[in-house]
């Protein structure tokens, strides 16, 4: 058991979109002869993107899996989105991996989700390895990409492993700086051993004597060794390569070209020999049943069973598809076990590993065993299970936090009634969305990542559920207040034969500091105005300041001091005095200068220095005010205000400015007064609303 544990290989490919990641794995199943030809992802029919919305934006949109063998080897892959409206996908996945391959393209370099997922790496402190892809491109530079990833990845340090042979039309095979051998590739992708070619022999004489150099720093009897100038042999290299990946010392450098199968199977063999194993990874760091104190998971099958659920599948037939990563114990093909985070028990028939679009049962999972189960009834994304009598808790990753929000207008009364149920499936898929009913506007509002991110899933919606929903932007939650101290009367007086109404209130309204709410004083002495009759007042002005004075917003942060009235012995009541309470307010807030409040957000914007410039003017026209500037590696991070109404369709503004180099978080700061010619347009739109009402 503790073998097949040692032999496994999880690993996550990563990178930016259009890196190459699933041509990637397509070559790796080509090659380990689980597939007869390679698919292209421009066609449309490779094994891990095989979803309508992928194969329709020829991207991955889901993290796709497989796992097979490899010289004694079980490689189980992880193939992640690059997109930014898919990465909190890549984030939630890498968990479940012990290493990483972040792929770079040889033409476009290193960019923004790629250094993201380096980001991720680092926080799990994943060994790493780099692939330099794309080398059969044109305008593709091996040099310059490799000084490109050297500057954006500082630590763990990027050290070359591998050199190509030939440049963009003419790349056609790899020196192996650690075994001095050279490897050409014929059409097919198979490699014949040959001589280093000579145009080469200095280049590669001084990339092995650094590569050494680097290597023996991750060993100390090495280093010494290197330094005495004693030879050191390709099994002492090898051992201090796998200890300086796992300690994260330096990141190992490969290349080819994943299109056209050249330096993947050196890139397998290499994942088999140098990237650890469950057991090589070490100890898992969790807490206790109470959240309160650490303690450690060792990766070994005979201890108690645990594992963290990192990703779910919904199908509307099939139901819910539970993803898992066993950490400890052994697991069974059928069972039991507990979710800690729902503290109930789960009983499972089934134990499947994913291999592309398809399911296959397997007998046991392992420590390490990437798994999957069928129709939970209580697991979703990011949940513990473990043996009831071994409780623990792992600490899954967080969603990223949503950057766009649409409203939902469903098509038909079917598709409302659908509406709820058949998202909060989608949501169980994709935790990086959010849903929500806003109250004061009357709206169902999506959040996700991007525009792209919300569209799939309305597209999503349609295929699985058959729900069809129209997208809107979302209409801003405007607030109303005041601005000076008013005193008004309200007076209801109503004869109709038999009892009449009669209610009569004096108010004072004065504006208080913001986010203060609503204040109601109670100032009547005397008894002008009897004490049963007092919560009418406040519940009627209560009411009224719901559809506010200029424009039917909320009003808020005011105070109410009711201190004078008077009141009929017959004709009095509790109605009487919330309608005279509703028109004081009405009264006292139409003289009170009112005025229109806006939500204002927080965002922080992180950006190159060479996009600075073309971001501040942007943020100006939108209104928005910078609260200070900090720096980041190479990267600065822009801290500001803006109003909620100019910043609704930013994702795509700032990607198109900036490359897709550029990302930003969000999230609501206060309510702020909208300057007057503004106010204007705001009431222009909803009077032109009510009239197509």
């Amino acid at each position: 058991m503790i073998e097949k544990v040692e032999k496994l290989r999880n690993i996550a490919i990563v990178g930016h979109g259009g890196a190459g990641k699933t041509s990637l794995v397509e070559a790796m199943l080509f090659n380990a002869g689980i597939i007869k030809r390679l698919g292209r992802v421009e066609e449309g029919n490779t094994t891990m993107d095989f979803e309508p919305e992928e194969i329709k934006r020829t991207a991955s949109i889901s993290s796709g899996f497989f796992q097979f063998g490899h010289k004694k080897h079980t490689v189980s892959l992880i193939d992640t989105p690059g997109d930014q409206n898919f990465f909190s996908d890549t984030k939630s996945c890498m968990q479940a991996a012990d290493g990483a391959v972040v792929l770079v393209d040889a033409v476009d370099g290193v960019k923004v989700q790629t250094e993201q997922a380096w980001e991720f790496a680092d926080v799990l402190h994943m060994p790493t390895l780099i692939f330099i892809n794309k080398l059969d491109r044109e305008r593709a530079d091996f040099s310059r990409t490799f000084e490109d990833a050297t500057n954006c990845f500082e630590s763990p340090k990027p050290i070359i492993l591998h050199l190509p042979i030939g440049t963009e039309a003419e790349f056609n095979g790899i020196v192996d700086l650690i075994s001095m051998k050279a490897y050409t590739y014929d059409q097919d992708g198979k490699a014949t051993k040959t001589d280093i070619p000579s145009d080469m022999q200095d280049t590669v004489e001084i990339e092995r004597e650094t590569l050494i150099e680097n290597i023996a720093e991750a060993d100390d009897s090495l280093i010494e060794k290197y330094l005495e100038g004693e030879e050191l042999t390709d099994d002492e290299l090898q051992v201090a390569l796998k200890q300086g990946i796992l300690n994260r010392i330096f990141v190992p450098v490969l290349c080819g070209s994943a299109t056209n199968n050249i330096g993947v199977d050196l890139l397998l063999d290499f994942i088999a020999t140098c990237m650890p194993s469950p057991i090589e990874r070490g100890l898992w760091k969790v807490t206790d049943a109470s959240g309160e104190n650490e303690i450690e998971v060792n990766p070994d099958p005979n201890a108690p069973f645990s594992a963290f659920v990192f990703k779910t599948i919904a199908d509307p037939y099939a139901g819910r598809l539970s993803i898992f990563r066993v950490v400890s114990g052994t697991l069974g093909s059928d069972g039991t076990f507990y979710n800690i985070n729902k503290d109930v028990k789960e009983r499972f028939s089934q134990l499947m590993i994913i291999e592309g679009k398809e399911q296959k049962n397997i007998g046991e999972a392992v420590p390490g065993s990437i798994v999957a189960v069928a129709k939970l009834k209580e697991t979703v994304t990011g949940n513990t299970i473990c043996d009831e009598k071994n409780k623990l808790k792992f600490d899954c990753a967080e969603p990223l936090q949503t950057l766009i929000t649409f409203s939902l207008q469903p098509k038909s009364q079917a598709d409302e009634d659908k509406l709820f149920s058949s998202l909060s499936k989608l949501l169980e898929e994709d935790p990086a969305l959010t849903l929500d009913r806003n109250a004061e506007t009357k709206e169902i509002l999506l959040s996700g990542l991007g525009q792209v991110h919300i569209e799939v899933t309305i597209e999503k919606l349609r295929r699985k559920f058959n729900v069809e929903v129209n997208l809107n932007r979302p209409k801003i939650p405007y607030k109303e207040t005041i601005k000076k101290k008013t005193r008004a009367q309200g007076k209801h007086k109503k004869q109709s034969g038999g009892h009449g109404q009669f209610g009569d209130c004096w108010i004072d309204m004065e504006p208080m500091p913001r986010g203060k709410g609503f204040e109601f004083v109670d100032g009547i002495v005397g008894g002008v105005i009897p004490r049963q009759y007092i919560p009418a007042v406040e519940k009627g002005i209560n009411e009224a300041c719901v559809k506010g004075i200029l424009a039917g917003f909320p009003c808020i942060d005011f105070k109410v001091t009711l201190n004078d009235g008077s009141f009929h012995s017959v004709d009095s009541s509790e109605m009487a005095f919330k309608i005279a309470g509703s028109l004081a307010f009405k009264k006292a807030a139409a003289d009170a200068n009112p005025v229109l409040l806006e939500p204002i957000m927080k965002v922080a914007i992180k950006t190159p220095d060479d996009f600075m410039g073309d971001i501040m003017g942007d943020l100006n026209s939108r209104r928005g005010r910078v609260l200070g500037m900090d720096n980041e590696g190479k990267y600065q991070i822009i801290n500001a205000n803006v109003p909620m109404s100019e910043f609704l369709s930013y994702a795509p503004d700032l990607r198109s400015m900036t490359g897709g180099r550029g990302i930003f978080t969000m999230e609501f700061s206060h309510y702020d007064e909208v300057p007057a010619h503004e106010t204007q347009k705001i009431l222009d739109e909803v009077n032109k609303e009510k009239e197509n009402d």
